[in-house]
């Protein structure tokens, strides 16, 4: 069997252009399957156009649950629970339960037990580019680490499944849980940047966690032409790194007309695309 190579775009904060320049390679990968691990926002459906063929109701851990019939009303459980989950007539407030079980240690009359709780869905969607696999986690929910392994998961039964030998990942922005999921085990790691001193900030602190996994690491520095300050900042911290710059994108407002449009970037505007290296770059990754 054929390794399956997966290559994750990540970016130390939001805004960078992380899913755009994902998109943008998308239609240059041949015999892929693509996933979206940004399971709190995901967007990459959007741009890809992806029509949903399967879903499935993610639980990613259990909560509390009364049963009012077998309750005396002790209040040992209301009295136990540090997080304030238990309402006065002993009923749970489910987004503030934990899933500690104390409440299901201190019944006396097995009035409380722990089931499975819904946080989100996974889709399997079908594009003109090959499948996709994405997620939503519910607003105010946990487990979004939980949540991104079950779409990595799904992505490489699909590859598998299909004889697929690549997978491309959105990832998450920032350093969290579902970042570390997104990552763990990639072969290739590429952190898209911008010219900011914050964003200068968030790649330092992205690329010392990534180096954790040890994969191939790029980066890619967005709107490159905002600041020659600080993308200079960026370069150098590159090269005392050993970390090849892959490409550098002037920012470009028939990009941002593109995305307005739901085109993906490096079709809309292949021409701005080719004279970056684009190509070049792809091999690359």
């Amino acid at each position: 069997m054929n390794k399956i190579k997966e290559t994750v775009v990540i970016s130390g904060k939001g805004g960078t252009g992380k899913t755009s320049f994902t998109a943008s390679l998308v239609p240059f990968m041949d015999n892929a399957v693509f996933a979206d691990c940004d399971v709190d926002a995901p967007n990459l459906s959007i741009l890809l156009e992806g029509e949903t063929v399967e879903e499935e109701e993610f639980s990613g851990l259990q909560r509390a649950v009364h049963n009012s019939s077998l309750c005396s009303g002790c209040g040992q459980c209301l009295a136990s629970c540090r997080f304030g989950a238990i309402k006065g007539d002993f009923s749970v407030h489910a987004p503030s339960c934990e899933g500690c079980a104390v409440c299901v240690h201190v019944c006396p009359e097995n009035a409380m037990t722990l089931e499975d709780a819904v946080v989100g869905k996974v889709y399997e969607s079908e594009t003109i580019y090959g499948p996709l696999v994405h997620a939503s986690l519910i607003p105010g929910e946990e487990t979004s680490g939980r949540l991104v392994s079950r779409v990595r998961g799904a992505a490489r039964e699909l590859a598998e499944a299909t004889g697929r030998t690549g997978i491309l990942i959105d990832g998450p922005p920032g350093i969290g849980c579902a970042v570390i999921s997104s990552v763990t085990g990639a072969d290739s790691v590429c952190i898209v940047t911008e010219p900011t001193l914050s964003g200068l900030y968030d790649l330092k602190r992205v690329y010392s966690m990534v180096l954790r996994f040890n994969p191939a690491v790029f980066i890619i520095i967005n709107k490159a032409d905002l600041s020659e300050d600080v993308c200079r900042d960026i370069e150098d911290f590159a090269a005392e790194n050993g970390v090849p710059v892959l490409m550098k994108i002037p920012f470009n407002k028939k990009i941002v007309q593109s995305l307005s449009n739901r085109e993906i970037p490096s079709v809309a505007e292949a021409d701005f695309f080719e004279n970056l290296g684009w190509k070049k770059a792809l091999e690359t990754i």
